[in-house]
């Protein structure tokens, strides 16, 4: 049997373009207007409308109450342990977010339900917030989303509802934004009660604000800026 050295291995392996990587799982979109739609949201980002304001909404949650792994600054061999049981007896609550493109701030509630009830009181006080010109809300294809009485509201009050494509949650720029606040506020965390969880979100939206930038260069260099059709991956 032949050996060789690590050294020699990773020549070999970088010569040939390969790499140690995760395997994931991918869902297609079976949507046929997938291409056009995706254009229209990547036009909204790279120049949204002076006539209005292009706004992400989507739903983060459930927010149930529960110890989630996570990582923190620790002295030398010292980690911090959570209990690895505990009961749903707190029940779960939902946020409604939305992240401003033109500010990069965070706007958000936190409700017990996220029925269309609760997605147009929502879309409201975006609406009230800035009441001028139109007001584009980028959101996927859950139906609350969709109900006639946020549809009709929505064409009264020139709020134009662009939706993603379908399975395409990753076109919405609020998600990224979602990933940051979970790490941030919750992961490593134990919170007994809601009152406790929430003001630990309410805390990361504020020193988000704060810091806030507008969002700019959405996917500037990917290749989903030259797809003409819809790439199937097949596992």
């Amino acid at each position: 049997m032949t050996s060789i050295s690590r050294q020699h291995l990773a020549r070999i392996l970088k010569a040939g373009k390969v790499s140690w990587q995760s395997t994931t799982t991918w869902k297609s979109s079976n949507d046929t207007d997938f291409v056009a739609k995706m254009q229209r949201i990547l036009a909204l980002y790279d120049a949204p409308p002076k006539d209005g304001r292009v706004v992400c909404v989507d739903e983060f949650g459930p927010l149930n109450l529960r110890p989630r792994k996570g990582k923190a600054w620790r002295l030398g061999k010292n980690p911090r342990r959570l209990r690895a049981t505990y009961n749903r007896y707190g029940g779960v609550m939902q946020l409604l977010g939305a992240l401003d493109l033109a500010t990069g701030k965070i706007y958000y509630r936190i409700r017990e339900r996220k029925r269309w009830r609760e997605f147009l009181s929502f879309v409201k006080s975006l609406r009230a917030r800035w009441p001028g010109g139109t007001l584009y809300l980028i959101v996927d294809n859950y139906s609350p989303h969709k109900h006639p009485q946020v549809k009709a509201w929505a064409a009264a009050n020139d709020v134009e509802l662009v939706f993603l494509p379908t399975y395409a949650s990753w076109l919405n720029w609020i998600e990224s934004e979602f990933a940051v606040l979970r790490y941030f506020a919750l992961n490593g965390t134990d919170h007994r009660s809601h009152l406790e969880q929430n003001a630990a979100i309410a805390a990361y939206v504020r020193w988000h604000n704060r810091h806030a930038q507008p969002k700019v260069s959405f996917t500037a260099s990917s290749p989903i800026r030259s797809w003409t059709s819809y790439p199937t991956k097949i596992a």
